[in-house]
C-alpha cells in the first residue's frame, strides 16, 4: 500500500456463494465491481462479509455477527465496532456504527415505498430497522438523483449528505463476445437468436406479468419466428407470475424461463444473441441489466417511470410500464424496424460508454477522499 492509497474496507456479503449459492442480485453485481475497480482508483480494499466463517470465500469475517452488532447498536449507541480502517463502505443494508467513517450505499427505498411488493414476514421489523441503519451511515451513496428523494424521505437520511454515483457495465461487455460461445449457450438452452429478452429477479416490480400478456398478444407470426426469453430466479410473491410463464408455454408459446445460468458469461452471451431487451419495471433505484443491454449493443425498451429514464438517457424506447399496449407496440415496432433496431442499438452503446464499472470506482473513491478530507 502506497502512502496515498486509502485503506478502505469493503462489504462483500451479498458476492459470497456459500450464502447466496451462487446467485448474484444487483447488490451482488455492485459489490463485486467495486471489489475489482477500486484498486485501479487508489484504493487498498479489505473486504468484509456478515456471516459464519466457513461459509466466506471472498471477505474475512466482521468482527460481530450482523444481528450482534445491530443490538449493541440500539442498546449503546455510544459504542463504536473498532477497524483498523480509514473508511468502511456498506454495499448493502446492513450498516453498523464504526470507530472510521462510514459511507452506505442505499440503492433504493423499495421495502418502504411499496411494502406491497416485498415479503410481507416481519416486514414491519425489517422496515424500522433499515430505517435506523440508513441513519447510522456518516454519508450516502444514491445511484440516481431519482433516489434522493425517496431517501430522505422514507429514511430519513440527511440530503447533503447523499452523492450521487451511478452503476456501469464491465468494460468487456463493450466488445462482443466470441461467436462459437454464444451459439454453444443458444444451443445449450434450445434459444434462436433475435428472440426478446428480460432480465430479472421474478418478482411483481418487475412487472413480467405484463411483459408477458403483451409477448402474447403479438401477431402470431412474430411470436413463431422470435422466443421471449425471461431471465431470473423466482423472487418474493412471484408465484402468480411463473404459474402464468409455465401456463403459456403448456399452451406451446414460444416463452423460455432460465432461473439459473452457470456463469455470468451465459448471460453475456444472451444478451449478444437478443434482438430486442424489454425492461418494463415498475420501480427501480437504477436498473443494471439496462445499461448491460446497452453494452451488448442491443436495443432496449424501458419503462418510463422512477429512476428508468434518468439511466437510459434518451438511449432507449421509453414505455408506459402499466400499459401492455405500449409495451407490446414498441415490441412490434422494434421486431420489424431494422433500421429502429440500428439506431437503438448505437444510442445505447454511446450510453454504455458514459457507465462504467471503472467509472463508478473512480467517482466512489472521490466521495471518500471528500468525506477523509
Amino acid at each position: 500500500m502506497t502512502a496515498s492509497q486509502l485503506r478502505i474496507g469493503l462489504s462483500t456479503t451479498t458476492t459470497e456463494p456459500g450464502l447466496t449459492g451462487g446467485r448474484l442480485d444487483g447488490i451482488g453485481v455492485y459489490s463485486r465491481a467495486l471489489l475489482r475497480e477500486l484498486p485501479g482508483a487508489g484504493c487498498a480494499v479489505t473486504p468484509y462479509s456478515f456471516g459464519p466463517a466457513a461459509a466466506l470465500s471472498v471477505g474475512r469475517p466482521m468482527p460481530r455477527p450482523f444481528a450482534l452488532a445491530t443490538l449493541a447498536d440500539l442498546a449503546l449507541p455510544g459504542m463504536r465496532q473498532h477497524m483498523d480502517l480509514d473508511l468502511f463502505h456498506a454495499t448493502d443494508y446492513r450498516i453498523v456504527r464504526m470507530d472510521c467513517p462510514v459511507v452506505a450505499t442505499l440503492h433504493d427505498a423499495l421495502p418502504i415505498a411499496h411494502p406491497e411488493w416485498c415479503n410481507p414476514r416481519l416486514r414491519g421489523l425489517k422496515n424500522w430497522l433499515q430505517a435506523k441503519a440508513a441513519r447510522k451511515a456518516d454519508h450516502v451513496i444514491a445511484h440516481t438523483h431519482y433516489t434522493i428523494r425517496e431517501l430522505v424521505e422514507c429514511f430519513g437520511v440527511d440530503e447533503r449528505k447523499i452523492s450521487v454515483v451511478p452503476c456501469g457495465v464491465d468494460e468487456a461487455w463493450l466488445e462482443a463476445p466470441a461467436p462459437e460461445a454464444v451459439a454453444a449457450t443458444l444451443k445449450e438452452h434450445g434459444l434462436r437468436a433475435g428472440f426478446f429478452l428480460a432480465v430479472g429477479t421474478i418478482q411483481p416490480r418487475k412487472n413480467i406479468g405484463r411483459l408477458l400478456e403483451a409477448f402474447l398478444g403479438l401477431p402470431a407470426s412474430i411470436r413463431a419466428q422470435r422466443q421471449l426469453v425471461i431471465v431470473g430466479a423466482p423472487g418474493a410473491r412471484s408465484e402468480d407470475v411463473i404459474a402464468r410463464i409455465g401456463g403459456a408455454r403448456q399452451n406451446g408459446e414460444n416463452v423460455v424461463w432460465l432461473d439459473r445460468l452457470t456463469s455470468g458469461e451465459e448471460l453475456r452471451h444472451l444478451y449478444a444473441a437478443a434482438g430486442v431487451f424489454v425492461f418494463p419495471s415498475l420501480y427501480e433505484g437504477f436498473g443494471i441489466p439496462v445499461v448491460e443491454a446497452f453494452g451488448s449493443g442491443v436495443p432496449v425498451i424501458a419503462s418510463n417511470t422512477t429512476s428508468v429514464p434518468e439511466v437510459t438517457g434518451g438511449a432507449a424506447i421509453d414505455v408506459d410500464p402499466l400499459s401492455v399496449g405500449a409495451i407490446g407496440s414498441a415490441m412490434l415496432e422494434l421486431a420489424r424496424d431494422e433500421a429502429l433496431r440500428q439506431r437503438c442499438s448505437a444510442a445505447g452503446k454511446v450510453r454504455a460508454l458514459q457507465l462504467t464499472w471503472r467509472e463508478t470506482a473512480r467517482k466512489t473513491q472521490a466521495v471518500y477522499r471528500s468525506i477523509l478530507k
